[in-house]
């Protein structure tokens, strides 16, 4: 990839999947990026293009699902966080959905998902539902999840990315 151009584009509600894509920065040669941030068209005349987003409803945020749809004829690299599913299962599932958007003319070349901490409102939420004689009976899980999710993207995950990124660079 040495000669060819590339940006990171990135939505991150948290700052998770930024995070992620600042990892993506420090790993790829800095001279060969068009550009780095939350949106630019400047971005969209680069070879490759690597596209982060949060997880919403199991699917990426709306507009990062805006762009990927107005994409043709790229080398796309999808990154994402989710705070659901500390489970590979559940990423697979929710990329798969994601590259429903991408359009046939582009080339996913590669993809990387780990789990991102939540905002506390989302626990909050759990805990005040608990408070109710009816309530689901998954919500202990739930808060379970919510706790564990609070260290990611973790060093771990942040090095399973960069080993990702590094060896495509070397394809």
């Amino acid at each position: 990839m040495e000669t060819q151009r590339y940006s990171i584009l990135y939505s991150s509600k948290t700052g998770n999947t930024k995070k992620l894509a600042e990892k993506i920065r420090e790993v790829l040669p800095e001279e060969n990026c068009d550009y780095f941030g939350t949106e630019g068209a400047k971005a969209l005349s680069s070879d490759i293009l690597y596209i982060g987003f949060w997880t919403d409803i199991g699917n990426a945020d709306p507009a990062t699902l805006e762009l990927l749809k107005s994409l043709k004829n790229k080398k796309i690299f999808l990154f994402g966080t989710a705070g659901f599913g500390g489970s590979e299962a559940y990423f697979q599932q929710v990329l798969g959905k994601v590259k429903e958007s991408v359009d046939e003319s582009n080339t996913v070349m590669g993809e990387f998902m780990c789990q991102g901490k939540m905002p506390q409102s989302v626990r909050d939420r759990y805990v005040k539902m608990k408070e109710k004689p009816d309530h689901a009976p998954n919500l202990d899980e739930l808060i379970q999840n919510f706790d564990r999710a609070l260290s990611h993207p973790d060093n771990e995950d942040l090095d399973r990315l960069e080993e990702i990124i590094r060896r495509d660079l070397k394809k």
